[in-house]
């Protein structure tokens, strides 16, 4: 009897742990993915600070994936509008590091409680993105990365952009583009901007 009634309370009790987990974690049939604007970025890292970010689950390829990363940018432009994050935000930063070279970056929180980053990998000059979201949540990533690229890939007309990237690897900046139709990238001198930001 020790032995049948050790068993039971061992499903029991991971039963409870189960249901208990399952009621901390967000339920929903399609996730709702809202975007955060630049301004809104010191309340975003305030709300997540304690928070730890993985790219575990977002493993799944989707088409979005395969996309040269200019496209995936214009993209997002028609979606979502600017990003959250471009090279302008580090000006006047110290202990600004060559990985915070980046194009862009677009911060996320979905159904009001999971953050979520996605970022360029080189510049233009590879394919696909760079994923981030909660461990907390790491279950629900493929969900999310489904609905986020089905978004993208409902996209008939690109939106224009313009950003500046600098690729540490290659000491060179460059200009990307897209409008009216047409992508560009364009090595170019330093922006006057830039001239006191240190990315090597």
């Amino acid at each position: 009897m020790n032995i049948f009634r050790s068993a039971f309370l061992v499903a029991f009790f991971l039963s409870v742990a189960f249901t208990l987990r399952a009621q901390t974690l967000p339920t929903f049939a399609e996730p709702v993915i809202e975007k955060v604007e630049n301004a809104g970025k010191a309340a975003f890292e305030q709300r997540f600070a304690d928070i730890i970010m993985t790219g575990s689950g977002f493993q799944g390829g989707t088409v979005v994936d395969q996309l040269p990363t200019s496209e995936i940018r214009s993209r997002l432009q028609a979606v979502f509008g600017d990003p959250t994050v471009t090279l302008d935000d580090f000006i006047g930063m110290e202990n600004v590091r060559p990985g915070n070279s980046v194009q862009f970056e677009y911060w996320f929180v979905v159904n009001d409680s999971i953050p979520m980053i996605v970022l360029d990998i080189d510049g233009p000059f590879t394919r696909g993105l760079v994923y981030a979201g909660s461990i907390e949540y790491i279950d629900f990533m493929p969900e999310i990365k489904r609905t986020f690229s089905g978004k993208l890939m409902g996209v008939n007309r690109p939106g224009n952009f313009e950003d500046v990237f600098y690729s540490p690897e290659r000491r060179k900046w460059f200009r990307i583009t897209y409008r009216d139709g047409e992508y560009t990238t364009d090595e170019i001198n330093r922006p006057a901007r830039f001239n006191q930001l240190n990315l090597n």
